[in-house]
């Protein structure tokens, strides 16, 4: 019998109605483990290159990995995949909670979506049973009601529901997916996707618990991690204020994004910070399946602004997105912001960074209160920031300009916006200061999916030896690299680092468990796995997996078009910081071509970016040479 997964993949049809299941074998399973290694499988399999990707064509992927649903902290993960209708690249967003374990414990693996239902509709899939159900009521709902209408029509409390707000339904290009509402699969517009099949949510109950080859190992890894997570400095932080920590800790360094990235300092940073947040408006905690973390936060507000604690609380990247990059120390507004992201289901990056872009273009004078419905569009104005994301969730006035990204809305806009629009390959930029994390900016630029700050741990834990470098030794990374260096040795560390946390995309293990910052050690992994399937699998094994992983995104983004062009940031990094203790600082645009350069050999690819006929051989998959756009 097979251990961890199932052996089935579900497949539905929304236009036909027909509902089928694939059987893979073992290969198949150990060749891509699951996750996004997966979903980029049947992408690059069956989807014809330049599929309309809010089109019926295109394809949505529920895949978890093969050690989902095993009782392991930070195993709760999974993947939604498509073609993304922000970037037009592949695009995989990930988020935990306890959907991921549960579309397991219904018998399926993955869950592979294609066509447009006639009207709305809602998936249901229990025990090996599916149905397509209407969703007309539910059409038009918040994530809240959408979530409390499934549950009390089928007559269960514990269904997991995986859903779209309007904002999904409205086509917002940075709309995301919410399972318990506050776990997001956040960039890149899965949810739109998900709109654009008249597909308003995923609802899944299960009683076929994860079969794993050894429980005795599984146990004994369950009790050290927590025994240990604690002792662990940044997973101990992540406990006391989940990630909302990181305001003080970017602020500290000169890194926090300020007034659309002029600056790397925010002299409102404590009134928005996580210990202000814990202090003010905490309304506890929440962990994934499995996780003993808890890195959640919940938040409720009772005036001015109305703020439901169902939705969770903020996290690092939304408090600097709606705070410091806006311009606003009003943390109950920024508050309110995130909490309208979620109950509409956006991304509260994107929506923070289209507003910031927004409120650059009228402090310039390309916008005016004709153009923003009278509203005094400035860093600073925080009820202008709020109204300003509703507008956005409903596609009203501006709000519909910049519900279609920055990329989009610049060009339409025109009179010179471009220079305002902070993004790669369409998507908006993380909250992150890549003058002072040099790795994280080329991240920015060769990442498959655009902008995104999960490609790898941050440089500053590699400056000076110490425990998170030591915790790299498996990979042969023994010695410091400067943050801010962008040369051969920072290529180098970024490069197998990708590798190692696209392993995590694919088996789905969470950033915030594992090595070289926080718990589960490199090592660890592979025998996570081995416990899980009863496999023989080693580290070499999976950091091939994490780069077969990356390589065949690079290879469905060649077939779409994406060329080494494309491999950028914003010219915004090369001109120097405006404030803050990192003022001055910028890269250089010789040195950050050399680095694209030397990424490129390091993965095997050509001078053009393009994977090579024998690298894709070694990685197993030649195949996927015929994908490839000629």
């Amino acid at each position: 019998m097979a251990y961890g997964y199932n052996g089935k993949i579900l497949r539905v049809d929304l236009s036909s109605g027909k509902i089928s299941v694939d059987e893979p074998d073992e290969v198949f399973y150990r060749r891509y483990i699951g996750g996004r290694g997966l979903a980029l499988y049947y992408l690059l399999k069956e989807l014809e290159p330049d599929v309309d990707s809010l089109g019926p064509d295109n394809m949505l992927i529920f895949a978890p990995g093969v050690i989902t649903g095993a009782l392991l902290p930070g195993a709760a993960r999974f993947t939604v995949a498509a073609k993304s209708p922000l970037t037009g690249t592949f695009i995989g967003s990930e988020a935990g909670g306890f959907f991921g374990p549960e579309l397991k414990f219904t018998g399926y693996d993955a869950v592979i979506i294609k066509g447009k239902a006639n009207k709305p509709v809602y998936l249901w899939i229990h025990d090996g049973e599916v149905e397509i159900r209407d969703a007309g009521k539910l059409w038009g709902k918040t994530g809240k009601e959408t979530q409390e209408g499934i549950r009390e029509e089928l007559g269960d409390n514990k269904i997991r529901v995986a859903l779209i707000g309007p904002a999904g339904e409205k086509l917002v290009r940075y709309a995301c997916i919410a399972n318990e509402l506050k776990h997001m699969n956040g960039r890149g517009g899965m949810g739109a996707v998900m709109g654009s099949k008249n597909l308003k949510a995923v609802a899944v109950r299960g009683t076929k618990k994860v079969e794993v080859k050894d429980s005795d190992t599984v146990k004994a890894l369950a009790r050290w991690f927590a025994e240990n997570f604690k002792k662990k400095g940044d997973t101990s932080g992540l406990h006391e204020l989940g990630t909302p920590i990181l305001i003080l800790v970017h602020q500290k360094l000169g890194a926090l994004p300020t007034r659309n990235f002029h600056e790397g300092a925010f002299e409102g940073a404590e009134k928005i910070s996580g210990e202000k947040l814990k202090e003010t408006l905490d309304a506890g905690q929440e962990a994934c399946f499995a996780c003993p973390v808890g890195c959640k936060r919940k938040v409720k507000v009772d005036e001015p602004y109305k703020v439901d604690p169902a939705y969770g609380g903020p996290e690092y990247e939304t408090l600097a997105a709606f705070g410091s990059n806006c311009g606003v120390d009003d943390l109950k507004a920024v508050v309110k912001a995130a909490e309208i992201c979620n109950a509409y289901t956006m991304d509260t990056i994107s929506t923070g960074m289209s507003v910031a872009f927004a409120i650059e273009c009228f402090e310039n004078g390309i916008l005016t209160k004709d153009d923003t419905g009278g509203l005094e569009l400035k860093f600073g104005n925080a009820e202008a920031v709020v109204k300003m994301a509703e507008m956005i969730a409903k596609r009203e006035g501006l709000g519909d300009i910049l519900a279609e990204g920055v990329k989009r809305a610049a060009e339409k806009i025109g009179k010179g916006a471009e220079k305002f629009a902070l993004h790669t390959k369409g998507k908006e930029l993380p909250m992150h200061e890549v003058r002072l994390k040099a790795g994280v900016g080329l991240g920015y630029a060769v990442s498959p999916i655009g902008a995104d700050h999960t490609q790898i741990e941050h440089d500053p834990c590699f400056e000076t030896k110490n425990p998170f470098l030591d915790e790299l030794s498996p990979l042969g990374i023994q010695e410091p690299v400067k943050s801010t260096d962008i040369g051969p040795r920072k290529v180098r560390l970024f490069t197998y680092l990708q590798h190692w946390w696209s392993v995590g995309d694919c088996i789905e293990l969470c950033l915030f468990s594992t090595a070289p910052a926080r718990v589960w050690t490199i090592p660890q992994a592979a025998q996570m796995v081995n416990a899980v399937t009863g496999w023989d699998t080693t580290t070499w094994e999976l950091m091939k997996v994490g780069e077969r992983c990356t390589t065949m995104a690079r290879a469905f983004n060649v077939r779409e078009g994406f060329t080494k062009d494309d491999d950028w940031i914003p010219e915004r990094f090369f001109e120097p910081l405006e404030g803050g203790p990192l003022k001055g600082k910028k890269l250089s645009k010789d040195e950050f071509k050399q680095a694209i350069a030397a990424y490129y050999q390091m993965m095997g690819w050509d001078e053009t970016g393009v994977p090579t006929k024998a690298k894709l051989e070694e990685l197993d998959v030649g195949w996927v040479a015929d994908r490839l756009r000629k």
